[in-house]
């Protein structure tokens, strides 16, 4: 198929996890698979990790948990969004974990014949799901005081440990550890306790309880350029696309919509067949560039929607090569994380956007 290709290099991925294993000194890992494992393909992905070992993956729909189960992933998921009425029944026959995230969901877990199990979040600042604190001591002695509730986590979402300033984070900590002060009061056994991400696990390292949660990093990308960055990852995706065109033009000729590229010179312009379509991020064409055994060539005017150019100069190149819009491969290195910097976005936004007519080929 001639488009836009994603090489998922699975064993970045196994090379990744290894090292985040190391970090934590061996506490184990809840991988976090939703979006389609960040755009990375959530079945391969979650094949790949638990060969590894992993026991414990995450996802934010109910549908989801049950593409992994159609699959024959047998592990503990976890689904992060809120509850419905109609996916309980399903979760209990398929063990699944569900999420209990506010005082209203209650009801629909003792409404349930066969209660299926849950983690209960707990809103320490961030300010979306979660229980909120100041009713948490009430939740908690609920579920303490009914059997029916199979409560077998209890976690938090960290709003700012991906930055450099962690005072709000260490606030956050302090809330979660006096929530779990409470359930230890109330001689309420949790199995699970999580608060911990991608940012804490290189920032806050020793918050890390006895579970954590990791996403961005075991993909190959820093969760933001304020945390640090000595951990040797390697990305897992390599997004690259065809020369489907190459013509020769002079110094002036306007390229692409809006004519506000002009060649400098004399060149040789190559046309790519991909496009914000496929996920290309269309504010990279100002500074952006491609990659191409071993140099780097400016992209030559605005992106469109199946295609976008590159000024190639004088360049050896070719109708049919491929080249690296990010990622790395033998001779080139574009970090996702530069372009997301470049055009204030971020590396999450950039690897979740990957689709439209790209091709997924998946390397062990």
């Amino acid at each position: 198929m001639v488009g836009p290709k994603a090489i998922i290099h699975l064993e970045n991925l196994v090379h990744n996890y290894d090292l985040i294993k190391q970090q934590l000194n061996g506490t184990p890992i809840m991988a976090v698979v939703k979006a389609n494992a960040y755009g990375h393909g959530a079945i391969a992905v979650t094949e790949a990790l638990r060969s590894k070992g992993v026991n414990h993956f995450a996802v934010f729909t109910f549908e989801e948990a049950l593409e992994l189960r159609a699959a024959g992933i047998e592990e503990d998921i976890l689904v992060f969004c809120r509850p419905t009425k109609d996916m309980l029944a399903e979760a209990a026959a398929r063990n699944i974990t569900l999420n209990l995230s506010a005082p209203e969901d209650i009801p629909l877990f003792n409404m349930a014949d066969s209660s299926p199990r849950f983690h209960l979040k707990v809103d320490t600042g961030m300010s979306r799901l979660g229980i909120p604190f100041d009713t948490v001591v009430d939740i908690l002695q609920q579920i303490k005081n009914n059997d029916h509730l199979k409560c077998e986590g209890i976690y938090s979402h960290y709003a700012t440990a991906d930055e450099g300033e962690l005072s709000y984070a260490e606030y956050q900590l302090e809330q979660f550890n006096q929530v779990l002060q409470v359930a230890e009061e109330l001689d309420l056994k949790i199995k699970h306790i999580h608060f911990s991400n991608s940012g804490t696990v290189l920032n806050m390292p020793q918050t890390s309880f006895n579970l954590v949660r990791v996403g961005m990093l075991l993909y190959g990308a820093f969760p933001s350029d304020e945390v640090p960055t000595n951990m040797r990852i390697k990305p897992v995706m390599e997004f690259k696309g065809p020369v489907v065109t190459l013509r020769e033009v002079p110094a002036g000729t306007k390229v692409s919509y809006g004519g506000v590229w002009e060649a400098p010179q004399d060149t040789i312009i190559g046309v790519i067949q991909a496009g914000f379509a496929d996920g290309f991020p269309r504010s990279w064409y100002v500074d952006g560039y491609i990659g191409l055994r071993g140099k780097n060539y400016p992209i030559a005017g605005r992106v469109c929607m199946d295609q976008f150019m590159v000024d190639f100069g004088g360049a050896d190149v070719r109708v049919g090569d491929e080249v690296l819009i990010f990622g790395q491969n033998n001779t080139d290195t574009i970090h996702v994380e530069d372009i997301a910097q470049a055009i204030d976005s971020t590396s999450y936004v950039l690897l979740t956007a990957i689709g439209g007519r790209t091709e997924r080929i998946f390397i062990n």
